[in-house]
């Protein structure tokens, strides 16, 4: 599925570089589609095309043939809207890194600037990244339009399609807001996790997927009740590989969430506890919730305090309750066999992926 889904991007990138050629627009072509289809085919683990797999073959699609290919398209469509999300989301917070590698807009500065672009090449960086975010959110919308036409779906496949758009926005919203005004309440921080990740990562391309097939009510249901829950899971086991991860497998520096003061429940329920506790540990928290120039060392001791105040714990019962609650959810669906094994295994992933 996933190696289906990149020839899918790939050959579609092919076509769109071509056509920006023929219209006289190659340095468009040589810097912005390069790098966009560079980005969004040299890494990632094709998660929200694969949950839109798993809806599809849960409401029935076929495995093989012309339809499951076009389903295999609409597939590829999440991904192009993850690359937007995360090219975007590196400029908004300044991240350095992405996959273990320069973040888009870094990579383009620095080139830049190595031409001779002093004084000029970081907002250039930072400009060309908004662009190919808002490059791959449009062609995004011509993947899927011509993948559900194949299908011939309807307005069934369109509304978790509109949903998952909206929602991602909407939860980077609250992620920036969070950050700037300083909230670290678990309520912000579970709801910017419902938006930004449980939706548009599991539980709407779920509900495309199943759609797409023509689910009924009673499956969607079943489906997106399991994505919510394992939707948040994967965040949650998310802000914890963010603290204690091995950046060699992360692809990014441990506490850039704490570098950037992101509304994390790890961060709301340490900092809850603190609270509680009295004493030095609360101080500690909010001095190094946004500061950019903590060092690795200072992360692995802010770490080892959220541990002695129980967050890492309570976030990892979290973990294991929200598994528990997706997968009784999906208990509840009429499933082939194959699909409601793939789901359990994802599940699995979700609670697992060790620090």
């Amino acid at each position: 599925m996933a190696a289906s889904v990149t020839a899918c991007l790939r050959d579609f990138f092919a076509e769109r570089s071509a056509d920006a050629r023929a219209a006289g627009a190659a340095e468009f072509a040589d810097e912005v589609v390069r790098r966009l289809a560079d980005f969004t085919l040299s890494g990632g683990k094709r998660l929200r095309p694969a949950f839109a797999w798993w809806g599809w073959r849960a409401a029935g699609g076929p495995a093989d043939g012309p339809r499951a290919r076009a389903a295999l398209r609409a597939g590829a469509a999440l991904e192009l809207l993850h690359a937007c999300a995360l090219v975007q989301d590196d400029v908004m917070d300044g991240s350095a890194l992405r996959r273990g590698r320069p973040a888009l807009h870094v990579a383009l500065a620095r080139e830049h600037a190595e031409r001779g672009w002093a004084g000029r090449a970081e907002r250039y960086g930072e400009s060309v990244a908004v662009l190919a975010g808002d490059l791959a959110l449009a062609w995004a919308e011509d993947l899927f339009t011509e993948a559900a036409a194949a299908l011939g779906a309807g307005s069934a496949a369109r509304e978790p399609w509109r949903h998952v758009r909206s929602e991602l926005i909407a939860g980077q919203f609250l992620d920036l807001r969070a950050q700037a005004g300083g909230d670290a309440e678990p309520d912000t921080a579970l709801r910017v996790d419902r938006l930004k990740t449980a939706a548009y990562s599991v539980e709407r391309p779920l509900h495309l997927g199943a759609a797409l097939a023509g689910a009924d009510d009673a499956l969607v249901r079943a489906l997106r009740g399991y994505g919510t829950a394992i939707g948040t899971a994967f965040q949650l086991r998310d802000d914890l590989l963010g603290v204690y991860g091995d950046p060699a497998a992360t692809g990014k520096p441990v506490g850039d969430d704490i570098r950037e003061g992101k509304p994390t429940l790890l961060w709301a329920v340490g900092l809850r506890r603190a609270r509680e506790r009295g004493g030095a540990a609360e101080s500690a928290l909010r001095e190094a919730a946004g500061d950019p120039a903590l060092t690795e060392a200072r992360v692995r001791d802010l770490g080892a305090l959220l541990t002695d105040l129980g967050a890492r714990a309570e976030v990892e019962a979290r973990i294991a309750h929200t598994v528990r609650t997706g997968l009784a959810h999906l208990g509840k669906a009429r499933v082939p066999a194959a699909a409601r094994a793939a789901l359990e295994a994802m599940a699995a992933q979700a609670a697992d992926r060790p620090a």
